[in-house]
């Protein structure tokens, strides 16, 4: 996959870029494995919009992951296809399991259509396979990573991320997640061999404003252009400063360098060491 540049046409023609999408195999979507979704333009229950900056944005389908795999145990699989996925940053595979069961997987940067992939407590090691991190060898990359037993992968699943095995002790490994944070996953959790899709989607440019607004993003605009009552930067005439030490949220609170993670969340026992941009601070 290449990054595709556009002529300059229009002024926001002129620094867009897009991907080729060389890697997909097809358009269409398994039609039994998508479903749509309510959108709520970042509001509750009751109307009130929670999050900011969102509404709008071009119809599309969800497709059903399966992020589990595990009650596909030793049942092997052939990827059929390579597909986009309007809801996530990396490509997805449909697989086509010895039984006759089709699901969508993450896709991983080598795939292929034709390949075969198994599910296993120790499976041979090839990207794509899934099998428990206790018997991953130190030094592999892994990605769509289990951090609690049986709950399913819930890390590393974004376009180009993946993780590395740091060292195997006891009851646990050592995983290098993509943030540079070290942290203890037991070994019954399972991972799958390799790195994520399209690595290549942080080197897109959007270009100009009516592309992030088919991705359901509204505009944003800034703290010192509005007025006192909508934000602590607000007021004051023209271009001035914010008139204060630091900057601040539209709530009051600190906006930048502040930890936001809970001291009392159980689950820091398992951060061995935290990521780089905390340290430096």
């Amino acid at each position: 996959m290449w990054i595709k540049k556009f002529k300059p046409t229009t002024p926001g023609r002129r620094g867009m870029t897009g991907l080729d999408y060389a890697e997909l195999t097809t358009k269409s979507s398994h039609k039994s494995l998508t479903a749509n979704l309510k959108k709520s333009a970042g509001r509750n229950n009751t109307g009130r919009i929670t999050i900011r900056h969102q509404g709008g944005g071009h119809a599309k389908k969800y497709r059903m992951i399966d992020f589990y795999m595990t009650d596909k145990k030793w049942i092997p699989a052939k990827v059929e296809t390579v597909e986009y996925d309007p809801y996530r940053t990396a490509f997805i595979s449909l697989v086509c399991y010895k039984d006759g069961e089709r699901r969508y997987i993450l896709a991983h940067s080598e795939v292929q259509v034709g390949d075969n992939i198994i599910t296993e407590e120790k499976a041979p090691l090839k990207s794509g396979n899934r099998m428990e991190i206790g018997n991953i060898p130190v030094g592999l990359e892994i990605h769509n990573l289990e951090i609690i037993v049986d709950q399913g992968a819930g890390s590393i699943r974004s376009a180009g991320s993946k993780g590395t095995i740091v060292s195997q002790e006891w009851e646990y490994t050592q995983v290098k997640m993509p943030s540079s944070e070290i942290r203890l996953v037991h070994k019954k959790c399972y991972a799958t061999l390799g790195s994520v899709s399209n690595p290549d989607h942080n080197q897109v440019v959007i270009g100009k404003a009516g592309r992030s607004r088919w991705m359901w993003k509204r505009p944003t605009v800034r703290g010192k252009a509005m007025n006192p009552v909508d934000h602590p930067h607000g007021g004051w005439e023209g271009r001035s400063p914010i008139g204060m030490k630091a900057p601040k949220t539209p709530w009051g609170g600190v906006a930048l360098g502040k930890k936001t993670r809970s001291r009392k969340k159980t689950t820091g026992k398992w951060i061995l060491k935290t990521r780089k941009w905390k340290l430096m601070m």
